[in-house]
């Protein structure tokens, strides 16, 4: 059976980062933890130190969702990877092996959360294409030097083109005790929103919008 590797990217999560690790070490399939802290300066890297089980990747400064993937992906020693957002409220032990089972088991390529909080749209078409929580095999996601060359939230959008090229069978896994808090409430209403519209920038620099849409239209196809 092949070994998995979950690796949280995380940044200025302090408050957060330590009940989303409480349920991912020591999981029965879960073989290793990489916590990659992109440059915080809250003390994020100081709570995931004081986790046993972990290995944790200090990066001088914030570079980025896509580079501290990146540097995950590179000490990353499985085959299969679980991506995981480190602000996540309500993860369970129980959510991790719903989210690890299929592909474990061969039912799926990939499987992709779906969130109870996420967007309504989303939920109302049963899938969220750029969910931070996936399951999926490390070479499906490509090599470390690609992802340093994206955007700095350009990830999603790239694993999303890769899964449609290989016409991975995607399963979408409902979490709906699980949510990820709005950047607004965890920097201020207006920082959150200059955020989200930096994020959104990236995403559509990594793939334009027509083409945004029609990775939805696809992956929609490919589901398990």
């Amino acid at each position: 059976m092949k070994g998995l590797s979950c690796i949280i990217p995380a940044y200025n999560e302090a408050p957060r980062i330590e009940a989303v690790l409480n349920s991912v070490v020591g999981h029965p399939l879960i073989d290793e933890v990489i916590v990659v802290d992109d440059g915080s300066r809250d003390g994020t890297a100081d709570v995931a130190a004081r986790v046993p089980g972990i290995r944790l990747i200090r990066l001088p400064q914030n570079r980025g969702k896509s580079w501290a993937v990146a540097e995950g992906i590179a000490a990353a020693e499985h085959d299969l990877i679980l991506l995981l957002d480190s602000d996540l409220l309500g993860l369970a032990p129980e959510s991790l092996a719903a989210l690890i089972f299929p592909v474990r088991e061969g039912r799926a390529d990939v499987t992709i959360s779906l969130r109870g909080n996420a967007p309504f749209l989303w939920r109302l078409i049963g899938l969220d294409y750029i969910s931070g929580e996936r399951v999926l095999p490390k070479a499906l996601i490509g090599s470390p030097e690609a992802l340093r060359a994206l955007p700095r939230f350009g990830l999603e959008m790239h694993l999303n083109r890769r899964m449609i090229a290989a016409r991975a069978r995607i399963m979408v896994v409902l979490w709906p005790k699980v949510a990820s808090p709005w950047k607004g409430s965890k920097r201020g209403r207006w920082a959150g929103i200059k955020a989200d519209i930096a994020m959104l920038a990236d995403m559509f620099r990594t793939v334009p919008l027509p083409a945004a849409m029609a990775q939805i239209w696809a992956m929609w196809g490919l589901r398990a």
